[in-house]
């Protein structure tokens, strides 16, 4: 995000406990950025890796409906940098180690969603 142009000060890092935790830590700073014009955008990142049970689904489904709600209620963007992998290597590797690098890629798209809105908020469409 630096790359972009936004300031050191004006990121704030908030990690939790777990990715099902995310959408909460997502939702209440989207409301308090949305009432006080503090927050642009919110690039939760996270990783659930599989392992032997179904509660990967679970959870995973969870945070996408989360943090899909929690974008449309307040009308603040929301990337989405939540990977689900099958193995940490996996997981090491889209984090940028071989696979690209998804959290660049989640900050890229909060960038353009800024933006776009920001037009659509002017009148213009593109």
């Amino acid at each position: 995000m630096l790359r972009s142009g936004a300031k050191r000060t004006a990121i704030e890092v908030v990690r939790v406990p777990g990715a099902w935790e995310i959408p909460a830590a997502a939702r209440a700073i989207a409301n308090r950025g949305a009432n006080a014009g503090r927050v642009d955008a919110i690039i939760p990142l996270g990783c659930l890796l599989r392992g032997e049970t179904a509660h990967y689904e679970a959870i995973y489904n969870e945070v996408a409906r989360g943090l899909g709600e929690s974008q449309q209620q307040t009308g603040i963007p929301h990337s989405f940098g939540v990977l689900t992998c099958e193995t940490l290597e996996q997981a090491l590797n889209r984090a940028g180690i071989k696979a690209g690098n998804k959290g660049f890629e989640a900050g890229l798209a909060a960038i353009e969603m800024v933006s776009l809105i920001r037009k659509l908020r002017q009148g213009g469409t593109e």
